[in-house]
């Protein structure tokens, strides 16, 4: 291979023995999973809101907005469960640019995966120990997800990885719930045979072990919006879009049918102050039709401390540096709107 091998990296089982979980830990962690999977059954009607940064860039940073919806969602806790985003692996087009947190813990240095690894899970751990939160992250790579399994409460595969073979049949073997993002080329079919696919057993090569994995009966659509072969973006959030989910659900034999809303993405056209106006317009469009309330499970928010981004070495604490999120106090009204309209 045209690759230098530069070191043997821990294994996930190394790993967890070197930054092991409490059992007051794992006891959140599954309390936050059984809340989150009785949403996508139908036991619960709260909404589920998976709000956070694009990327998680900054450990303190994260920590911080994570620890300021913790009086949130105790204000809308009978309504909405909050899923903090910590995504800690940034997904690029050509490959260029800041690829997340496990590449390059320290944005401005090079890449270091085995610090990548390490700063991830302690991360991941702050989390679910100083907030009582098990957050989400995005199944970039399915190889890496061992790492992390044991702290996670939502997980995502995006837009361009719902088609990968290696994705859904991870999914399937996943314990938490797990969203397929529609293709950035708008296909719902990719993502329903994706879904498909993650609800069903198989059997597969894993980090070199043969497995066969139990299924993932809440694997879920998410809408992000989608792409034309100009560029342009289009939205799929908008209310014929919801009925003719509904009906795709109808016609493919999938348990628990679910769907969360990407505010952000191809849906707001990464204007992220669009957000607020997408989840109100969905929240109506699930008020003038029970069934689309049925369906609708939550949502998607990129949030974070402050409005907008900033490059690389920006120096504004709390602001992204990669796609422009919604600001605090926006975001905070945002929930609270939320949960009055529910």
């Amino acid at each position: 291979m045209n690759m230098n091998f530069k070191r043997k990296l821990p294994i996930p089982m190394e790993t967890k023995e070197m930054y092991p979980v409490t059992r007051e830990m794992e006891e959140t962690v599954e309390r936050r999973i059984t809340e989150l999977k009785e949403i996508f059954s139908g036991e619960s009607d709260k909404m589920a809101l998976i709000i956070g940064p694009c990327s998680a860039d900054n450990e303190d940073s994260v920590i911080d907005y994570i620890t300021r919806l913790i009086p949130v969602q105790e204000k809308v806790k009978d309504k909405i469960l909050i899923v903090p985003r910590i995504y800690t692996n940034k997904p690029r087009t050509t490959g260029e640019g800041y690829k997340g947190l496990v590449h390059q813990p320290d944005p401005k240095a090079e890449p270091d995966l085995f610090k990548g690894i390490i700063a991830t899970r302690e991360l991941h751990m702050r989390a679910v120990k100083e907030t009582g939160f098990a957050c989400a992250d995005e199944m970039l790579y399915p190889e890496n997800h061992k790492y992390l399994d044991d702290l996670l409460g939502y997980v995502a595969v995006g837009a361009r990885s719902v088609e990968d073979q290696q994705h859904r049949l991870t999914a399937s073997a996943i314990e938490c719930p797990v969203g397929m993002k529609n293709p950035t080329s708008g296909d719902l079919s990719v993502m329903m045979n994706a879904i498909l696919a993650a609800q069903h057993q198989h059997d597969f090569i894993y980090r070199g072990w043969e497995g066969r994995s139990g299924g993932n009966p809440y694997a879920h659509a998410i809408l992000r919006g989608y792409i034309d072969n100009t560029g342009a973006t289009f939205p799929n959030y908008h209310y014929e879009a919801l009925v003719h989910l509904a009906e795709l659900f109808g016609k493919w034999n999938v348990k628990n049918p679910a769907v969360i809303i990407d505010c952000n993405h191809a849906n707001s056209g990464k204007n992220p102050f669009e957000q607020p106006r997408i989840l109100k317009e969905v929240l109506h469009s699930c008020r003038y039709n029970p069934e689309l309330r049925k369906l609708v499970k939550g949502f998607m928010v990129e949030s974070y401390i402050e409005d907008g981004n900033q490059p690389i070495g920006g120096g504004v604490y709390g602001k992204s540096i990669t796609d422009a999120c919604l600001g605090w106090e926006k975001s905070e009204k945002l929930i609270l709107d939320m949960a009055d309209a529910l």
